[in-house]
């Protein structure tokens, strides 16, 4: 019987957003943690909009908001970091910041691809 309780709670913590606290935090659906605000900054200096859609939801790149559901973060530091040449993502290894700030744009990403961060353009906490 305890045994079945642990397990039941252990499931529904993997299955929570817990990770996710961790990683972002949003007030609103747009209001951001300082380090998830960097991120969108970072997404808005490197103009990944001109692919990937002012909402992140694709143009002539794919849509994030589906790809970082099944992207791991290994995975999206190497297209971000040596992009994908042979689609037309240009490698953003010789860009200061974008890997200063790759966390904080992984954060971003997931926070929208998430849902947790219901529109592109966000605002710090107050």
């Amino acid at each position: 019987m305890i045994r079945k309780i642990l397990l039941g709670l252990l499931l529904s913590v993997a299955g929570s957003s817990f990770g996710q606290a961790e990683l972002y935090k949003v007030v609103d659906g747009y209001k951001v943690d300082e380090n998830t605000m960097k991120g969108f900054r970072t997404w808005r200096a490197a103009a990944c909009d001109r692919c990937h859609g002012a909402n992140q939801e694709g143009l002539v790149g794919p849509s994030l908001v589906n790809s970082m559901k099944t992207l791991t973060k290994e995975e999206f530091v190497i297209t971000v970091r040596d992009g994908r040449l042979q689609k037309g993502m240009q490698s953003f290894g010789t860009s200061p910041q974008v890997m200063e700030n790759m966390d904080h744009l992984y954060a971003y990403l997931k926070g929208r691809s998430d849902g947790a961060i219901k529109r592109a353009r966000v605002e710090p906490i107050q």
